[in-house]
């Protein structure tokens, strides 16, 4: 059994009072992403990503967020930095 270690790790945010907003925005996406609420509601049975490491630098947007929140459903310790600060949705990153 893998055992997940929390770590605190120093991050930039433009303005963490967006996060509510952010959060909304997520979800509102995740509505019309049908194919990865069913991997999550599998991941969540089943972890199949227990014990894996994700790191990835990618595009900071509400797909993004959606992706690493499966992913962490499934049981994978997640790492997300953004790759571009002029397509990072600030809502988003304070989430």
């Amino acid at each position: 059994m893998a055992t997940t270690v929390s770590t605190q790790v120093a991050c930039d945010i433009k303005n963490i009072e967006l996060a509510e907003q952010g959060k909304r925005r997520i979800e509102w996406a995740n509505q019309s992403m049908p194919v990865l609420q069913s991997i999550r509601k599998d991941f969540i049975k089943e972890p199949a990503a227990e014990g894996m490491r994700v790191s990835a630098c990618l595009h900071v947007t509400t797909e993004t967020a959606n992706l690493m929140i499966t992913l962490r459903d499934g049981g994978a310790d997640i790492v997300l930095c953004a790759s571009n600060p002029l397509s990072t949705q600030d809502e988003v990153a304070a989430r």
